[in-house]
């Protein structure tokens, strides 16, 4: 299973952690950004990258500084070498 992470990938694992340990379902995640359901999955599945705006709602919506989001995830880029 070797490889290089993508931050992408990485970035969609760290928000699904983050939403199933606050509890919250996707619509309800969503709902909180203001983000469409669909387009929170697309990112849990690192089907593609978020903008800085995009970044910035999730970050709001897990009441969390937005440096901690990005820190979360260079930890996930990192542990999974």
């Amino acid at each position: 299973m070797g490889g290089i992470l993508e931050p992408g990938v990485a970035f969609g694992r760290v928000v699904r952690r983050l939403r199933q340990n606050a509890g919250l379902t996707q619509e309800q995640l969503a709902f909180e950004a203001e983000l469409r359901r669909t387009y929170v999955s697309i990112l849990e599945l690192g089907q593609q990258q978020p903008s800085l705006a995009t970044i910035l709602k999730l970050a709001a919506a897990f009441k969390l500084p937005a440096r901690d989001l990005i820190g979360l995830v260079e930890n996930e880029l990192n542990t999974s070498d």
